[in-house]
């Protein structure tokens, strides 16, 4: 079985409504165009990625154009780790955006498990059958606004809640302490900064989050400092969930892992090179005892959660004030392991609607 063809598609996906935001000076998604990867086989059999990444449809079809077309066809698709070295090396002198290093990784996957007729996580070993949510909030107007909506999170079924707040020192700190008063000392409680700080302002939410017995810190800080993270660890007691955006996927999450700063690593498909690079960062963290934490929904999230045991939540995000749980997740607020052979994405090339379900990009 070889390649035959690599092929490169547009979806459009509307804007959401209501409109949200991460943290002030930071707007969400705004609809547009996404890129869709198939590649196919002599055979019959195609994989197939998508990144949620508005424009990705144009920049990931002048990669196939011009890279990805001569790499893949006429190759072995299930040499994936062949094809991921490969791309590192070309990405030195292409530097190859991290999401679409990604589709190709996962479209390979997914193309791995049509083949073999079962789920990827089944591919990666398999550790468990469900895991659950956690309730990912996007930015609110008011404190009130998000205890109720922390109320019909933890109503609809989510274990724990996370904060992405305003990006203001004193706000986010008085939410923080808010919200832990208001749904008491059980329920594990994380916040996100969405990289809105400098060192002094992330100490001083860090203060309120370790007052407040949050269960991790993420992002407070631009992630391209490792030292700003390792004296930020010093000087708060809250744990540190770390290494989500930045460049170099296992070989940076190391350097964050040496610098004694992290407590748990980030790893995702989208973010960190595919289900290839997610899986290397979770071996890593495993290593030293770390957890690895699955970043945002969709199905390569679902199927990364199943597959690595040093995980603890899902992440599903709450756009709106009026809570509704993510599709799939039942009413005790856990995702069941996805049943699909592959990643699930229709085959192609004809895409239907539940594509912005299958990425789902925080």
């Amino acid at each position: 079985m070889i390649i035959k063809e690599v092929q490169a598609f547009s979806v459009r996906v509307p804007s959401p409504s209501p409109s949200y935001r991460w943290r002030e000076g930071l707007h969400g998604p705004t609809g547009g165009s996404m890129g869709v990867l198939r590649i196919l086989t002599d055979e019959g059999v195609a994989g197939v990625a998508a990144s949620g990444k508005p424009g990705s449809d144009l920049a990931l079809r002048s990669l196939v154009d011009r890279i990805l077309r001569d790499e893949l066809v006429g190759q072995d698709p299930l040499q994936r780790e062949w094809f991921w070295e490969r791309l590192w090396n070309i990405d030195r002198t292409e530097y190859l955006p991290i999401h679409l290093f990604g589709i190709v990784d996962s479209a390979l996957w997914d193309l791995a498990g049509r083949l073999d007729g079962r789920p990827v996580w089944q591919l990666l070993g398999g550790y468990r059958t469900s895991i659950p949510a956690y309730a990912s909030t996007v930015t609110f107007d008011d404190v009130g606004q998000y205890l109720d909506v922390a109320d019909q999170c933890l109503a609809a079924g989510y274990s724990a809640i996370k904060l992405h707040a305003w990006g203001d020192k004193i706000a986010d700190a008085r939410l923080a302490l808010a919200l832990r008063e208001h749904v008491g000392p059980d329920v594990p409680l994380m916040y996100d900064g969405s990289a809105g700080f400098d060192l002094p302002d992330a100490v001083y939410v860090g203060k309120a989050l370790t007052e407040a017995d949050y269960l991790w810190y993420e992002e407070p800080l631009r992630e391209y400092s490792v030292t700003s993270y390792k004296w930020l660890a010093e000087r708060v007691g809250v744990p540190l969930n770390v290494a989500e955006t930045v460049p170099g996927a296992h070989l940076s999450a190391g350097d964050y892992l040496a610098s004694g700063c992290a407590t748990y690593l980030r790893t995702s498909s989208s973010h960190r090179g595919g289900v290839t690079g997610a899986m290397r960062i979770a071996h890593l963290a495993d290593s030293y005892r770390i957890r690895a934490e699955v970043h945002g929904g969709g199905m390569a999230s679902r199927h990364l959660c199943m597959a690595i045991p040093n995980t603890t939540y899902y992440e599903s995000l709450i756009t709106s004030d009026r809570v509704r749980r993510e599709w799939g997740i039942g009413a005790d607020g856990s995702v069941p392991a996805p049943t699909q052979p592959g990643l699930g994405l229709a085959p192609g090339p004809e895409y239907p609607a539940e594509l912005e379900e299958y990425v789902h990009d925080v």
